[in-house]
């Protein structure tokens, strides 16, 4: 992408990925364009517009990490077994493991690190529709990785941390009312051409006008 040639929406939608061993670490990303992306993705929808996200911007390397061990711990707590089997896995969970594995390693040194929270009433989470709370910030969430690929940035949607979340929030200073929904660690990119990724055909995870064809 060139300021000449801007994505076009359906290259935006089809094109944004988790980006894993792609990332430039060591160029450094102005905050002032993640704060650009994050104007644009403060317009996503939103429960009752009451606009409850609150997002930490992570560039002082001692706090990245920080967090990055903490990352990490997760990691290799949920990996464990998998990685132990490596040699024996479909090449396909080899990729995805090994790939994980190489952003665990070098996460703390991945210039901007972006988590999106949700502010709560309470300290607990609200029983019941769990679905539309968190439909008021996940949003939100994609719509920065969206804007960060239209300015030529990309980023890597993870959750790992939320395993050991507490950590996390303890390290920065976060009151127990907030509640943390991704991790959106951004780079610039090492390449600058991106394809669609595989997928099941609509045909096989559509249904319309009620459950059909499945049992």
């Amino acid at each position: 992408m060139t300021a000449e040639s801007p994505l076009t929406c359906e290259e935006l939608l089809t094109t944004t990925r988790t980006v894993r061993r792609g990332l430039d670490l060591e160029r450094e990303v102005d905050p002032e364009l993640v704060e650009d992306c994050l104007r644009m993705a403060l317009q996503a929808p939103n429960g009752n517009n009451r606009q409850n996200w609150r997002w930490l911007v992570l560039t002082d390397p001692r706090v990245r990490g920080d967090v990055a061990e903490v990352y990490r711990a997760a990691f290799h707590a949920r990996n464990a077994s998998a990685l132990e089997k490596l040699d024996e896995a479909p090449e396909k969970t080899r990729r995805m493991i090994t790939g994980a594995k190489y952003l665990a390693d070098r996460l703390h040194r991945v210039p901007v690190l972006v988590i999106p929270c949700l502010q709560l009433a309470g300290e607990r989470l609200p029983e019941g529709n769990q679905a539309g709370l968190w439909a008021s910030l996940l949003p939100a969430a994609w719509s920065y990785a969206l804007a960060a690929r239209s300015r030529g940035l990309v980023t890597a949607w993870t959750t790992v941390h939320l395993d050991r979340e507490r950590d996390v929030a303890e390290l920065l200073g976060l009151p127990p009312t907030v509640r943390q929904g991704a991790l959106l660690p951004t780079a610039y990119p090492l390449r600058t051409t991106f394809r669609a990724g595989p997928r099941l055909p609509l045909d096989e995870v559509l249904h319309v006008n009620g459950w059909q064809g499945e049992s």
